[in-house]
């Protein structure tokens, strides 16, 4: 018998349904060759540092820096009690643990994420208590339809050959963590005043802001300009017309106007000669295909109100309906190992296309690339049609698809012409430029109705003469560079702040190297994370410093942590690790001694508050009576808890509670009050995630068996 652990539930269900397992069990399929059960991602964290030591639960300067000698794990926290350990970790931990034990498994194998997170998830769990008697194998796949599930298992590698992955994957946490505890732990206490929320101090985080904080700075910095143009419009012998921009040593904007004023009356009366006539038809790829970054650009910037944490969200959800491929993926190509089953994916999606009899396979190097494919291959449609979207999903799933079937559209062509007019007097030093554009094949763009705009010269031979009808000098101003929106963030932070355009090899191969801040997979929640620690925030699509983050960039003595490079680096390492190009205790010990030297610079440093916390003083009055216990409930300043806490009473409904969260509301003390009294609240407003609002009914319930409260809802008539 065979054992299959998935990451999510979800996961493992499709694994069951491609196995054709019928049988489920508490927390487990089970058929007669294999049993499938399932993770929630992460079930063991690390410890937190007073678990090490219980001088760490207060923070004071001088226990700082804190590296543990030996990292240890612990069951996964319940998020809304961190002191206790979550019930359904727990239990699902004990269930996988139990099935690994049976003495009729004989083979286990991980099936999680083929990424250095999913790895690090399966081997924590699978080897949790030491090593592993029984053979571990690794299920590799970047889709999960049936036919790839079956093809999978029957290829599974040794677990072991996956140790560079699980040696990236513990060097990222681990670094994370000391990084983490230890510069937000002695910033927090150095620069802020009040208790609350600490002054989140991270690896990825610090370069973020500071691109951020940068772009805000060139827009304060930014001194406008003023400058001019010349443009005349000419007219043909037989009265067709044309503009021309004034033109000397390829520039057009000229400072001072009384200049080109001057040009103006040189022109009076007289005639253009067309000097140059060129005609050029130009080709027009489709946009590569998608990774994850340039996927999160794409919809955020076509579709308000989207956020890239939204978008890969939505991805993950569309890859585990089994609809798309592996979405947390750098590479912009496709492996060429793949030219069959795209043949055959290709042909799937295009049978009711009204459009179909131009859509051609071909295997291109521009999508068929091993030298651009890291690990995963782009995001594309699998062979699976789906039945059944919601919009947002509809919304990501196309722009997928469609990018897709473009690749193997005709390329589009446009004819370029280019007009160059010389006006008949030997003081006009410059000539007029004219440029016409006419679209010649719509080719791929016809997927998404892209609509090009002609702009159409009249014919005319080069020699010929032309009349001036009219000719006009218009003001201009420099303007400013835009904010940085959530499209242009992720390019900057995928490219290392390197420039990077979509043909560019040079800058795609820095890419695929690991020389990037963050990765797919993180990028998202980092954009996130910067506005729930209040260092950014939005408006609109745009992305700006709050006064916080400002400054943060500026006193925040740890330099290096800002600069791209550097962050760069350590992402460079990191991926090498995974390679097995880099050695993981050479790079621990490295971020060791960073930590250490970081720690010792901040206490050094002036002592400057850039953020004052003034308390909101919790009120006595008592909202009811805990169902636990039956002492008072009151509000604390991050939860409405039992007074009787200091005598283990554990009671607590979080202000910021995640399940209210997801429906875009906090607790309030009214909400309280009918929960305690009446054992529900009808509670307005709550949105759904196709973001309509609904009322409902929510009562907080104890699970006797797992020991903790959770949410349930009920719709009827009030």
């Amino acid at each position: 018998m065979k054992l299959v652990l998935a990451e999510k539930p979800s996961v493992a269900k499709n694994i069951a349904d491609a196995l054709k397992i019928k049988t489920k069990k508490d927390g487990y399929f089970e058929g007669n060759d294999y049993i499938v059960t399932w993770a929630f991602g992460h079930l063991v964290e690390l410890y937190d540092a007073k678990d090490y030591d219980s001088k760490m639960a207060r923070w004071k300067m001088e226990n700082f820096p804190f590296i543990p000698s030996e990292f240890k794990y612990k069951i996964k926290s319940n998020p809304r009690n961190r002191q206790q350990a979550d019930g359904g970790a727990a239990k699902q931990l004990k269930i996988i643990h139990h099935l690994i034990k049976r003495q009729d498994v004989d083979t286990i194998i991980s099936a999680c994420d083929y990424d250095r997170e999913g790895q690090l998830i399966g081997d924590s769990i699978i080897y949790r208590g030491g090593r592993q008697a029984k053979p571990v194998y690794r299920l590799l796949l970047n889709e999960w339809t049936p036919e790839e599930v079956k093809r999978g298992l029957e290829n599974i590698k040794p677990n072991q050959s996956m140790k560079p992955l699980r040696d990236a994957g513990i060097s990222r946490q681990w670094a994370d963590w000391v990084i983490g505890i230890n510069l937000t732990s002695v910033a927090t206490l150095k620069y802020q005043q009040g208790k609350g929320k600490a002054l989140n101090i991270g690896r990825v985080l610090l370069p973020t802001l500071k691109i951020i904080y940068d772009r805000d700075k060139e827009i304060e910095n930014f001194v406008p300009e003023d400058y001019f143009k010349l443009k005349a419009v000419f007219h043909t012998e037989d009265g067709k017309k044309y503009d021309g921009i004034y033109t000397e040593v390829n520039n057009e904007k000229f400072k001072q106007k009384d200049y080109l004023e001057e040009i103006r009356r040189f022109m009076k009366n007289k005639q253009g000669k067309i000097m140059d006539k060129q005609m050029k038809k130009k080709k027009e790829f489709p946009p590569f295909l998608f990774n994850l970054s340039n996927l999160q650009g794409y919809i955020t910037n076509k579709y308000q109100g989207w956020t890239s944490q939204k978008v890969l969200k939505i991805a993950q959800s569309l890859y585990e309906k089994k609809l798309i491929t592996y979405p947390r993926t750098s590479s912009v190509a496709l492996d060429e190992s793949l030219v069959g089953k795209t043949a055959h994916v290709l042909k799937t999606h295009s049978e009711d296309l009204p459009y179909k009899n131009e859509i051609k396979f071909m295997k291109t190097k521009r999508v068929f690339n091993n030298a651009k494919v890291d690990s995963h291959s782009a995001i594309i449609p699998t062979y699976l049609k789906p039945k059944r979207l919601t919009k947002e999903e509809e919304i990501v799933y196309n722009a997928i698809k469609n990018r897709f079937i473009m690749q193997f559209m005709p390329i589009a062509e446009y004819e370029e012409t280019k007009l160059i007019t010389k006006v008949d007097n030997e003081q006009i030093k410059g000539v007029f430029h004219s440029k016409g554009k006419v679209q010649l094949i719509d080719g791929w763009k016809k997927v998404e109705k892209i609509q090009s705009k002609d702009i159409l010269l009249p014919f005319v031979s080069s020699g010929e003469t032309v009349d001036i009808e009219k000719t006009e000098v218009t003001s201009h101003v420099t303007t400013p560079p835009k904010p940085h929106t959530e499209k242009t963030l992720l390019r900057v932070m995928e490219t290392c702040g390197k420039s990077y355009q979509e043909e560019d090899d040079e800058g795609l191969g820095n890419i695929l190297k690991g020389f990037s801040i963050g990765t797919p997979a993180t990028r998202a929640d980092t954009i996130k994370k910067l506005k729930d620690v209040g260092y950014i925030a939005s408006k609109g699509k745009h992305l700006f410093c709050t006064g916080l983050g400002s400054k943060l960039v500026e006193i925040f003595p740890v330099r290096s942590l800002f600069d791209l490079e550097f962050t760069g680096r350590l992402e460079k390492v990191l991926s090498d690790i995974q390679k097995g190009e880099a050695n993981k205790q050479e790079f621990l010990r490295m971020i060791f001694q960073y930590t250490d030297q970081s720690v010792k610079t901040i206490k050094q440093a002036e002592d400057i508050i850039i953020n004052h916390i003034t308390a909101n003083k919790s009120s006595n009055e008592v909202l009811g009576q805990c169902p636990e216990c039956g002492n008072d409930i009151i509000e604390g300043y991050k939860a409405f808890g039992c007074k009787n806490w200091k005598n283990g009473c554990r009671f607590t409904i979080w202000k910021n509670d995640k399940y209210l969260k997801a429906m875009k509301k906090k607790a309030t003390k009214t909400m309280v009050r009918q929960l305690l009294k009446n054992n529900q609240a009808y509670v307005k407003g709550l949105t759904s995630k196709n973001g309509k609002k609904f009322n409902a009914y929510l009562s907080y319930v104890k699970d006797q068996e797992k020991n903790y409260y959770s949410w349930k809802m009920e719709f009827k008539n009030k």
